[in-house]
């Protein structure tokens, strides 16, 4: 389980907060709210002031302690917007550049072996500009989990694709997360990537938490009007005011 605390300031933001994560958990909030400020400080690459963030029993940052391990050694993957693939390099050795131990044939198997699982071992000879959205999409998954990482942390993961793609790649990004039951923070602006995605949401505004829960907790019970506009999308029917099945209102 991923367990953080944090507060960080960078320019006019003020970043204050918590999250525990311990399957998917999606942040939410527009442009600005801190989204993937509070990913980098996760992953190390940024120092938060004060705070904590932990995997387990093993701390990887505690401000009060003086701890804060190099993101090399957190065991965090990360994967930014737009994918961060390597265009010189072909897909094979995209996803061996994430495998840092063995030989070079070991390595070579394993990359296989994970573009295999992910359905684009086809592609292994390909260059990143040769790929589709979705492809390049399962490439970065790919390089991502080949370094065997606890958690996964993913920065707008369909916003470089074109509306007519998402969809598609929406549902495999769900089934293979859900399948090969990694740890997962993700943050979007996009409602649809929330109920979709989300075992947790967790929704910022203006670098603060202001609710946490589940997509349909939040969306049926939105603790203000800001999370209410926010999450729209999270709810597919046309009545607001009716709770899913299994979820009372409060007069019931």
């Amino acid at each position: 389980m991923l367990d953080a605390n944090v507060t960080v300031r960078r320019g006019e933001l003020r970043l204050e907060a918590a999250l525990t994560c311990r399957g998917t958990t999606v942040v939410m909030g527009p442009n600005g709210a801190g989204k993937s400020t509070l990913l980098q400080a996760l992953l190390g690459a940024i120092r938060p002031e004060d705070g904590y963030v932990r995997f387990g029993d093993e701390i990887l940052f505690d401000h009060e302690r003086g701890i804060d391990l190099p993101a090399e050694e957190r065991g965090l993957a990360y994967v930014p917007q737009g994918y961060g693939l390597f265009p010189h390099l072909e897909v094979l050795d995209n996803v061996m550049f994430g495998i840092r131990t063995g030989g070079r044939q070991a390595r070579i198997a394993h990359a296989l072996r994970i573009l295999d699982d992910l359905g684009v071992r086809p592609l292994a000879r390909r260059r990143p500009t040769e790929l589709s959205g979705g492809e390049m999409q399962r490439v970065a998954l790919a390089r991502a989990v080949a370094s065997s990482p606890r958690v996964l942390l993913l920065d707008e993961p369909l916003s470089a694709l074109d509306q007519s793609a998402r969809p598609k790649v929406r549902r495999f990004l769900a089934d293979w997360l859900r399948a090969s039951r990694l740890r997962t923070v993700l943050v979007t602006h996009d409602a649809s990537d929330a109920r979709e995605l989300a075992d947790e949401l967790v929704v910022l505004e203006a670098g603060r938490v202001v609710q946490r829960g589940t997509p349909d907790h939040v969306a049926f019970r939105p603790a203000t009007e800001f999370v209410a506009a926010l999450t729209a999308g999270l709810i597919e029917r046309d009545d607001r005011s009716v709770p899913p099945p299994g979820m009372l209102t409060e007069d019931e």
